[in-house]
């Protein structure tokens, strides 16, 4: 089992703790997560762009000019997709739907597998607990400065990014961290390989790991 330092809210060294092999001892998976990651980004595509075709655009409801003896290239309508104003062709439409499917089981795997990449790059710092915690902002930007200091965690107080995983909806973490910049908050159990490997850091108190044990099974 994979065993990794606790740091208090100070950024002071506070013990260890055994992770989970099952949930942070899993080796690297690139097909599996580039098969969710890939899924999880389309299904998040909200598909509003939406460009007319030359049978919506306005005009156009006769021929330009007669076929012969103009001297210019023959025209049936300007509504056709050459003619500036006139309709798009093979452009996005609304009604198309980005949706993939992705198994419950194959979701899991990936977030446990890019958790244990993640662990294994030291780009995950283990708290002792979250709480109490002020919901003040200047609190938050200190957890994150005192954490900066230890080595492995300085990217930090550098402005890298991070997601705070909370054990349950705790709104004194949320207001804490709100307004610094790069930083979110979720909760443990709403984790995704996706937002895990779109953030630097994560930030995990003892509660939100446990959850995330008891999750893998």
């Amino acid at each position: 089992m994979p065993e990794v330092a606790i740091y208090n809210k100070e950024g002071k060294e506070a013990g260890s703790t055994e992770l989970a092999e099952s949930v942070f001892g899993l080796p690297w998976n690139a097909n599996l997560v580039h098969q969710v990651v890939s899924s999880l980004q389309a299904n998040r595509r909200r598909g509003t762009a939406h460009t007319k075709g030359r049978g919506e655009v306005a005009g156009g409801g006769r021929k330009p000019w007669r076929q012969k003896g103009t001297g210019r290239a023959r025209h049936g309508s300007i509504r056709s997709p050459i003619w500036v104003g006139g309709g798009v062709a093979h452009g996005p439409r609304s009604e198309k739907d980005y949706f993939k499917k992705i198994n419950k089981k194959t979701r899991r795997k990936a977030l446990l597998v890019a958790l244990s990449q993640k662990l294994r790059d030291k780009e995950i710092v283990v708290l002792d607990s979250l709480t109490p915690l002020e919901p003040k902002t200047k609190r938050g930007a200190a957890i994150l400065k005192n954490l900066s200091l230890v080595p492995d965690f300085a990217k930090l107080g550098q402005g890298a990014s991070a997601i705070v995983l909370t054990p349950a909806g705790d709104k004194n973490a949320v207001r804490a961290f709100r307004n610094i910049e790069r930083i979110r908050v979720e909760e443990a159990r709403n984790l995704n390989a996706l937002d895990a490997l779109s953030a630097k850091y994560l930030i995990l108190p003892k509660e939100s790991a446990a959850i995330l044990e008891k999750s893998s099974g």
